[in-house]
Formats: C-alpha cells, structure tokens, sequence
C-alpha cells in the first residue's frame, strides 16, 4: 500500500472512521476515511475529463465539502484549484475565467449561469461513487495547488499561486497560535474562494485530524445558533469584525452561546480596540490576527483574556516560522514603535503572480514580501496594523492613518459604514473625506461627526469633507474598494 500522500490520507490511516467534514446545508459527513476515498475519486473524475498537472479547475459555487474535495484532487493530481467569487458579474467572471484559461469550470447549479460552466457540483457528487479512486502519487510540495485572485481593492485583480507548501505552513502557524488539536471542530461559513475559507477554516483542522463544519454562507441568526449548539461542539470560529458585530447584534445574543469557542478568531479588516474588549468583559477571548492571500496566516493573538484586554487592536505575534521585519521607504528597518512597512520572509509566502513576472518581481526584495501594509511594533513584539501604505495620505507634512480615523467612528451612533480617503488640497496637499452610511432610517448631520472627531483626534486627522452613501463599494469578501471611492468622489465633483 502507497504512503500517505496527504494529512487527509494520513489520518484515513490513523483514525479511519474520525469526523473529517460535514456540509450543513445537506447534512452529508465524511470520515477521514471517506474524505480520502472521494478526494482519490475525484482525482479520477478530473483526469477522465482531460485534466492534466498545471491545468486550472475553476469553481464558482457557494460553500460545499466538494470545493474542499476539488482542492484536495487537485493538489493529488498536480492542477491548481481556482475558485471564483460567485458575487461578481457575468462580465466579471468572463474576464477571470479567460484569464485562468481552465481545463475545466465547475458550478453551483443554484446560482444563476453567468459564464459556461462543463460541469455542476451535483454531478460531481453523484460521479464519484461510480469513479475507481486513483492511485496516490507523491505530492511536489512546491508546485502550485490553488490560485485565489487578490480582492481588487486597487483595481485589477491578480492571481495568487499558492503551493501545498505555503499552505502547509498557514496551517501550521495557525495550529500553534490558536490551540488547534484532533478534538477541534471549525464552523467555516466565510466564502471559499478567499484564503479564511478555504483555507484558514479547513487545513488547520485538517492537518491536526480535526473536523470541517462547512456552511453555505454567512447568516448571522444561523451561525449564532450553531456555535450555542452543543452536539456540533464548533472551537474554532473565522470571521470578519463585520460578522463578529453582527453575531453581537442579534436579539438572541448571550455570552454563554460562544462560551464554547476557544476563541473567537478575527482578520481581514480593522477590528476597534473597544468592540474587542466588549467582547473581553463577557469572557469571550477575541484572537484578532493578520494574513493575506500570498501569505495565509502569519500573525496571532495570544488566547489569554488577560492578553487580548491589554493589547486590543494588536493582530499579534508571529510564530518562529515565520520572519517579519517593518521598515521605512528606503528599506531600513523601523526603531520600536515606528511605523513602516510590513515585510515577510518563510515558507508560507506564496510563489508568485500567475503570468506576471512584473508584479512578482516588483512584490519581493532580496527575498522579502512587501505587504503594502504600515504596521508598528511594540516593544513586546506585538504588532498593529495602522494602514495600507496606498491608503495613507499627507497633511501638512503629517502622516494621517484613515484605519484610525474609521476605528474612532465605529462609536458613533446610527452609523452603520464609514471610510476615509484622501484627496487633494491646495494648501495641506491633502485633506481627509469622509464618506459615511447610516444606519437604515436613520440621518446624521455632518457637523456632529466632524464635531465627535475633534474631541478625539488632532485636528490635522480630522476630514475637511464629508459626503453620505448607501453603501460603501466591496469586494466580494467584503473590504472596502477606496480606489472607488475616490473615483466616485471626482466623478461627483465634476458634475
């Protein structure tokens, strides 16, 4: 019998019959066993319909085991998983998928047909008992096995390519930040074509012989009754600081339905000091942390209550595997408590841009990934991130961070979105706008936000401007495009 190619088929070996995965919304189960069966299975499936190493598999589905099952087979099989955000358009999805070229695009058969697709989910699921599990070959840890396009926030996207061992290296930072073992079970409802759902909410678990509670997506009343729920047993839960605010939100919230996390596990956006330790003070421990899409996961939070109430608004540590250096604009590096730019340097930095030497080589120097984000550093080690350098604009020869600005707001009543962008001044060079979203029905007046601002920042923060939306411009995974934002606002003035 062949060796273990993968954690999946390791752990079909060592605990055949353990809980691997479930899928929610059909109350399907896998063993580690049948994990491993339907993973060979599906290897089959792909190279019948002509699959070979180094072509795409493109999905665009809503969550289901299968999208894990698809990553896995096509990590065996050596083609790269790209799934697509099933939140874009037609046209926008055209331009992807032509981009990726794939051998084959797989779909959701409940969401509306916006590009061709040569196969459904459903008919995969019902190919593989039919299909003979193929034989495992070694894996090329260093081959690319998935390609997540970045989120667009600056325009176009790009494709990340990520290999088995990049990945192996996120679950293996992530495991030893935050407690993962055999008995942890992850409730992942964060979309599937990002890094937290594909990857943060599956291979740690994965790779410790834990479970996989996979659902369809994000619905706040759901999901707060599946972390209360006892026989689901969830210890692990990813979200957005959106999301986490949304779960508080519900009028059937009480600390005691999250008493079962071993944390409640937050990224991917600015999460106010404050709404941390709101959660703090009820026991619940709040793990704020950083990562990307070419690095995984790279920074944590300590788990300790005591930590997270004197640190809040810190993204953590970063384990020993992984280096990170923060530096000025000539690449030297920042004395403690400077902000610089983050730069990170291991294992689990991705392999670079698909088809696009320039953008690779325009991201790394001698070695370092230059994340684009300004951090400091206390003297503990613990990071926080201020911004992204992009995001960061000049006043009167003042740095000014939007992110804090934001953060500030997030203590305003009837406010239900804000941003900061800057935008050019004759006099300062630049000055803050504002754009904010009240709450639905609600109605703010300028002068009492710019009014709560000067109580609490130095005036040179403070926006000159301040203009109302319905909504803020997102991605898919839910940051805000500032690129759009001020294209909007130049549009706006030049009517």
């Amino acid at each position: 019998m062949a060796s273990p190619v993968d954690n999946v088929a390791l752990h079909a070996r060592l605990a055949p019959e353990r809980l691997a995965a479930v899928d929610l919304a059909s109350d399907l189960r896998w063993s580690y066993a049948a994990l491993d069966r339907d993973v060979a299975r599906c290897v089959t499936v792909l190279s019948l319909r002509g699959c070979k190493p180094g072509d795409r598999v493109v999905a665009i589905a809503k969550n289901h085991v299968l999208q894990l099952i698809l990553h896995l087979a096509c990590a065996r099989l050596g083609a790269v998983y790209t799934p697509l955000n099933v939140r874009l358009s037609g046209h926008e999805l055209s331009v992807l998928v032509e981009r990726a070229r794939p051998r084959i695009t797989i779909g959701d058969e409940r969401l509306e047909r916006r590009v061709h697709e040569d196969l459904v989910l459903t008919e995969l699921l019902a190919a593989l008992p039919h299909a003979a599990p193929a034989r495992p070959e070694p894996i090329d840890p260093d081959r690319p096995s998935l390609m997540l396009f970045t989120s667009g926030t600056t325009g176009r996207p790009k494709g990340v390519l990520l290999s088995e061992r990049n990945i192996s290296e996120t679950a293996l930072n992530f495991t030893q930040l935050a407690r993962v073992d055999r008995h942890s079970r992850f409730l992942g409802d964060a979309p599937m074509f990002h890094t937290i759902g594909l990857l943060s909410n599956t291979r740690p678990a994965l790779h410790a012989g834990g479970a996989c509670l996979l659902s369809e997506s994000f619905d706040p009343a759901v999901t707060l009754a599946r972390l209360a729920d006892r026989e689901l047993a969830v210890s692990h839960y990813f979200c957005v600081p959106q999301m986490a605010a949304a779960l508080r939100a519900q009028p059937h919230y009480e600390p005691g339905k999250l008493s079962g996390l071993t944390a409640l596990f937050t990224g991917g956006a600015t999460h106010a000091a404050e709404a941390i330790r709101t959660f703090v003070r009820e026991g619940i421990a709040v793990a704020d942390g950083y990562g990307m899409s070419e690095l995984g996961c790279v920074l944590g939070m300590p788990l300790e209550l005591s930590v997270i109430d004197h640190k809040a608004g810190s993204v953590g540590l970063s384990t020993a595997r992984v280096q990170t250096r923060v530096v000025d604009d000539a690449g030297q590096p920042c004395a403690v408590g400077t902000p610089g730019e983050l730069w990170v340097r291991g294992e689990t930095v991705f392999a670079g841009y698909y088809e696009s030497p320039e953008d690779t080589r325009a991201a790394f120097v001698d070695g370092w990934f230059r994340t684009g984000d300004l951090v400091k550093v206390d003297d503990d080690g613990f990071h926080y991130v201020l911004d992204r350098k992009k995001d960061m604009f000049i006043s009167g020869g003042e740095n000014v961070y939007p992110a804090e600005i934001e953060s500030c707001l997030l203590g305003l009543f009837d406010l239900a979105e804000a941003a900061v962008v800057g935008v050019p001044d004759e006099r300062w060079g630049e000055v803050g706008h504002l754009v904010i979203v009240p709450v639905h029905g609600k109605t703010l007046e300028p002068a009492r936000i710019l009014a709560f601002l000067n109580e609490r920042l130095a005036r040179y923060k403070v926006p000159r401007f301040v203009t109302e939306l319905t909504a803020l411009p997102r991605t898919g995974t839910g940051k805000v495009q500032k690129h759009a934002i001020r294209s909007l606002l130049v549009s706006n003035e030049a009517r």
